[in-house]
């Protein structure tokens, strides 16, 4: 009874605060950022791990008020072997240059494990995941009942995101890879990374979750894809200011498959914002 009521204030809380949560926040990171970049704001705050770990929670709260109440003692299992699974892979990475190529953090985001992979990482990883498989769940609609057709529609959705995300990272000084790719940085290897890595990934968030389940409470929870919102207003804001133009254009393409799964009301947002002052 009390973890329904949990549940319930914190989905009342997304609710009311979307436009805050989904548009305020990666808005005003992308503006810290940048200035502290150009040296217009001290690291201490422009950079400062535990804001962007923090600014991150944030953001991902709609996906977590989605997702929680459909998380049993399965799909809790499920999850916990998937941030083995990201924090293990990480590390074979940054140690031994597989499966993404030679790379390191250039900033500590949050206290790192062993010194090398950021102890939040499930954080930055769960949500590529998951909302890449909500949003093929409504985009496909009945022939994302099957499992042959899901999973590498998702997969495709993941990959689209990280050519999105990696550019960015590297123009902001995230991280690095040791010999830098055609791609703004990125090595071809880091993508035949992320088809493994994403496929083990993904099998486990299949396994984790009922699919007919997530889809009721997709049709019941109308901010559930607001996180990825956030990833498109941000990352697509960061690319487009360093002149990443192909993943500029990515993230209009992850904002076109939003609107078309009818995810995101900005009028009604917009005016809710404004007439509340929030």
């Amino acid at each position: 009874m009390r973890r329904r009521a949990i549940e319930r204030r914190l989905a009342e809380t997304v609710r009311e605060n979307r436009f805050t949560i989904a548009v305020v926040f990666p808005l005003v990171g992308v503006v810290l950022l940048i200035a502290g970049t150009q040296g217009y704001l001290p690291p201490a705050l422009a950079t400062n791990p535990y804001l962007i770990v923090g600014a991150n929670l944030v953001m991902v709260s709609p996906l977590i008020a989605g997702l929680l109440p459909l998380v049993g003692r399965r799909a809790a299992l499920g999850l916990a072997v998937l941030a083995l699974f990201t924090w293990g892979i990480e590390l074979v990475g940054v140690r031994t240059g597989w499966p993404y190529g030679e790379f390191a953090y250039e900033l500590a985001l949050g206290p790192m494990l062993f010194g090398e992979v950021p102890l939040a990482l499930p954080v930055f990883f769960f949500p590529i995941l998951l909302n890449s498989y909500l949003l093929c769940l409504l985009l496909l609609g009945p022939r994302g009942r099957s499992l042959v057709v899901r999973l590498p529609a998702t997969l495709a959705v993941v990959l689209t995101m990280d050519l999105v995300l990696d550019p960015g990272a590297v123009a902001l000084g995230f991280w690095a890879w040791e010999d830098p790719g055609a791609y703004y940085g990125v090595p071809a290897i880091n993508y035949a990374g992320w088809i493994l890595s994403g496929s083990i990934a993904l099998a486990l968030i299949e396994r984790s979750f009922d699919a007919d389940a997530v889809r009721r409470r997709l049709s019941e929870c109308e901010f559930m894809l607001d996180d990825l919102v956030s990833f498109v207003l941000f990352w697509g804001l960061v690319n487009a200011y360093v002149g990443n133009w192909i993943p500029f254009v990515l993230a209009i393409g992850l904002a076109v498959g939003l609107i078309r799964a009818d995810r995101f009301d900005y009028a009604v947002l917009g005016e809710r914002f404004a007439a509340t002052g929030r």
